[in-house]
């Protein structure tokens, strides 16, 4: 990047900052630099941190919690955006709430006030942003069941509201992934329920999490989307069906196959394929995104050669 440019961005961006190790925002605390660095607190600065970027050709990421994702090692040349943007409010049963606010924090509130569509997501990690770009789901829920309208950043840097049938909601996808547009704000209409109920819902997502899920070591999440029953082969329907599962439709779960392949504990440096939960990748200790990348490829050919299924990743690899 020209000095020329620099000097413009960080006119235009007065908080700019260079060469921030990227490691300590993600829960997977892998990464490394990235070439510059921007904390937004308001919708506002995120819009206009995107349009800067676009402006002057700069590849940019939106970056929150940091979960679901994997930084390289040689960090992410362009700039991250670290979006803190996480003004919510609710009105009746509705909720609107900007990309940075929590998802615990969300799940929390609406259970608390008897809003029933988010009880699923008890302990599901990360910000709303990134949870509606991935459609996030678990426990037979997802993003997409309950959202009206979704405000994002179009490719021209018009900020653009688009109802909930416009925004291509798929398994673990939407609009907003396949076409890198940013989320700013979603409006989310629930159904009225029992408080108590839905906190004792929430509150058993979570216990399930700690008790299943390697909580104890570094990781990004699942790192395989669920494969969808209808792609497997009908020669394996019977081998698999003690596993298949709705979210929401039939799937069968990526840790099974796993699992099945004796792939638990399987490592490559400093990362390893859980033994707790075989669909998690841990840092163990020191691991590094070759590790993480090395030990994926690993095991999408063990699965596709013992059962010809092609596993995807869930994970975003930056």
């Amino acid at each position: 990047m020209n000095t020329l440019l620099i000097e413009i961005l960080k006119k235009e961006l007065p908080d700019l900052q260079e060469g921030v190790i990227l490691a300590p925002y993600t829960t997977f605390t892998i990464g490394g630099p990235a070439q510059y660095f921007l904390e937004v607190k308001t919708q506002e600065q995120l819009v206009h941190a995107v349009r800067v970027a676009r402006l002057h050709n700069v590849p940019f990421f939106l970056l929150a919690k940091g979960s679901n994702v994997l930084v390289s090692d040689v960090g992410f040349p362009g700039l991250i955006i670290y979006v803190r943007a996480n003004a919510w409010s609710i009105e009746g049963i509705s909720l609107k709430a900007e990309a940075g606010v929590l998802m615990s924090e969300l799940v929390e509130e609406t259970c608390k006030r008897g809003m029933k569509g988010f009880e699923w997501a008890g302990g599901l990690p990360g910000t709303l942003g990134g949870a509606v770009r991935g459609n996030a789901g678990a426990f037979g829920g997802e993003m997409k069941d309950n959202v009206v309208s979704v405000t994002y950043l179009n490719n021209q840097g018009e900020v653009q509201v688009i109802q909930k049938d416009e925004c291509a909601f798929g398994y673990r996808n939407s609009l907003f992934k396949e076409k890198g547009f940013p989320v700013l704000l979603a409006e989310f209409r629930f159904t009225e329920a029992d408080p108590k109920e839905l906190q004792d819902t929430a509150q058993s997502r979570i216990a399930y999490r700690k008790e299943r899920h390697p909580l104890e070591y570094p990781n990004a999440g699942s790192m395989f989307k669920n494969v969808p029953l209808s792609s497997v082969s009908e020669s394996l329907h019977e081998f698999v069906s003690q596993a298949v599962k709705q979210d929401p439709f039939p799937v069968v779960p990526a840790a099974f196959l796993i699992a099945q392949a004796n792939l638990k504990g399987m490592r490559e440096g400093g990362a390893q394929v859980s033994e707790k939960h075989p669909n998690y990748i841990v840092n163990i200790g020191g691991a590094r995104a070759k590790d993480v990348i090395n030990l994926v490829l690993r095991v999408k050919e063990k699965i596709a050669s013992q059962f010809g299924i092609q596993l995807e990743e869930e994970v975003t690899i930056l």
